[in-house]
Formats: C-alpha cells, structure tokens, sequence
C-alpha cells in the first residue's frame, strides 16, 4: 500500500507542471497582451478627437499671412448660433480688389460664384489659401474659415460642432452677405467633406440647396476611414465622431462632383467610391453626379489643371440646366 501510495504521489508530482504551464501562459498572454490591447483601445476611445483634429493654432491670421495682394484678401467674423466668433477671410477673384467689405458686397451683388471652403482635419486656413486659387483663377470668390478650435478662434472642435460652425457660415453668407444659394458652391476636403456634405444635405432638406457640392479626398464614414488604419480594433464601437456621410448623401438635391486619387493612402478611393455610390443619380434639376478618377495622385496632390477643367465643367452644367 505504502508502495502504490508513493507511485501515485509520483505521478502527481509529475503531472503538476503540465497542469499549470497553460496557467502561466494564459497570465503571460493577459499580462503582456490582453492589458496593453485594453489599455490601448480606451486611450484611443478616450482622446480620438485629440487624433482625429489637429489644428495649428495661433493669436492672430491676418490676410498679410495669406501672402496675396493687398485688398484680395478681407477679414470677415461670424457669430455661432453658442455665441463664438469665428475668423476666417473672404478671397477675391483673381484680378479683383476691395478697399472694405462695402465694395466686397458689391463685388458679389455681381452675382459670381461664391464658395464656401471647409478644409481637412489639420492645420488652419493660411495652409489652404493656395487651394483657393484654384477657384479664383475661375472667377469665382472664395469664403474661408477655420473651424473652432483653429488658427485663431476659440473653442474645441467636434462633429456636431464643426456642423454648427458650418450652418452658421452658411447663414452668414445667404442672409447677411445676401448671396443667393444657388450661386453658392459647397467645398470640402478630406475631412471637411463630411462637414460639406452634412451642410449640403441639411439645406437641401431645407429646400435651399445650393449651386453644387464639390468633394475631394473624402470618405464614406469616419467609421470606414479609421477601420482601415486600425482594423485590429473595433473602431465601430469606439469612435463617437463618426461623419456618416455615405447615409446623409441621400438628401443632397444639388449637383454632385467627387474627386478623388487613385493612389490616396489616407482616405483610399474605394471609400470616396462608396460616398459617390450613395448619392443620388442626378441633381433636381437633372444634372448627373460625376466621379473623377485621378490616376498616379494621392491625398494632398490633386492634378490643378484636371481640378480646373472639372469645376469648370460642373460651374457649365450648372449654367446650362437654368
């Protein structure tokens, strides 16, 4: 009895480090795995709009800082609906000059296209004046503003926010600058499209839509952007700021242009593709959406000529269907 007795206190013995090395493994694996991934995905729920907007920030930006001719370039102040000035500049076409924002007025009393330009998620507006150009070169006068927390205005950026700072562009234009919708394009980029689709849609459903909503470098969702640069987390569940413009497309009764890189690695075209894809056939007034591929570019190098000769094409359409 004593002998059987030991031999299985053998076999115990024997049989304890095989019992507990998964133990240790499953410690290591949380340990050194599990905790840092948990740990990871919170800081990233937690701070994702400390990722998502990165502003430059300074006092003040004067139109000396945009680097064109003296009176091509005029300040303007609007006051969100939560009290906030807003900073931003009015471009004049390229050619034209204004002593104040009195002969500014008269200037769009001429009836030119007017754009209202919402740039991507970093920098400020000074870094976009030369994109600009490529709308003034066409005759057209250019509204540019940083959202809050940009450049020089005050507050913190968020997708309702930059919705309501938007609206509130809006609202400056049509109704204290009194430049009809329907001259009145809708730019946006990267991040900015799905700032300029929501305005888009908002006042189509309003049932004052404007001339035309111009999209380049944009995504379908924040959601589809962030999934593909972090398809190891469940972004799905994470993100708060979401800009789920592939479903408010659905409302935007103006023409519709997209333009998009073939070679964009920060937003991919197929999302572009699939914002473009949910958007309706033709505008109310039967102008067909127009998707441009451009092959060979990326995120932030748009073909100028390529860019000109599709505005210009749209800006024609627009003219013709009237």
């Amino acid at each position: 009895m004593e002998h059987e007795s030991g031999s299985q206190a053998e076999r115990s013995a024997a049989d304890q480090p095989q019992r507990t090395w998964p133990r240790r493994a499953g410690r290591v694996v949380v340990i050194y795995a599990v905790v840092p991934y948990l740990a990871l995905a919170v800081m990233l729920g937690v701070f994702q709009r400390k990722l998502i907007y990165l502003p430059t920030i300074k006092a003040t930006l004067t139109p000396a800082d945009a680097g064109l001719p003296a009176g091509r370039v005029h300040t303007v102040d609007i006051t969100t609906d939560d009290g906030l000035t807003l900073h931003g500049w009015h471009l004049l076409p390229t050619g034209r000059t204004a002593a104040d924002q009195d002969e500014c007025d008269k200037e769009l009393a001429e009836g030119r296209w007017l754009v209202i330009y919402f740039h991507g998620n970093a920098g400020n507006r000074r870094r976009r004046v030369k994109d600009c150009t490529d709308f003034t070169e066409l005759g057209a006068d250019v509204f540019l503003f940083d959202y809050r927390g940009y450049g020089d205005n005050p507050g913190s950026p968020s997708e309702e926010k930059l919705a309501a700072d938007a609206q509130a562009v809006w609202k400056y234009a049509t109704e204290k600058r009194h430049v009809a919708p329907e001259r009145i394009l809708i730019y946006g980029e990267s991040l900015g499209g799905g700032v300029a689709t929501r305005l888009a849609a908002e006042i189509s459903q309003a049932g004052t839509p404007p001339a035309g909503l111009i999209l380049s470098s944009t995504f379908s969702s924040l959601v589809d952007a962030a999934s593909f640069h972090y398809p190891w987390f469940p972004v799905s569940l994470m993100l708060t700021e979401r800009y789920p413009s592939v479903e408010r497309i659905k409302n935007v009764t103006c023409p519709i242009l997209h333009i998009h890189g073939s070679e964009d690695t920060i937003v991919p075209i197929q999302f572009g593709q699939r914002l473009f894809d949910a958007a309706p056939e033709k505008s109310a007034a039967g102008i067909k959406k127009r998707f441009l591929e451009l092959k060979g570019y990326g995120h932030n190098d748009i073909a100028k000529s390529t860019f000109h000769d599709a505005i210009q094409t749209m800006l024609d359409a627009i003219e013709a269907a009237r």
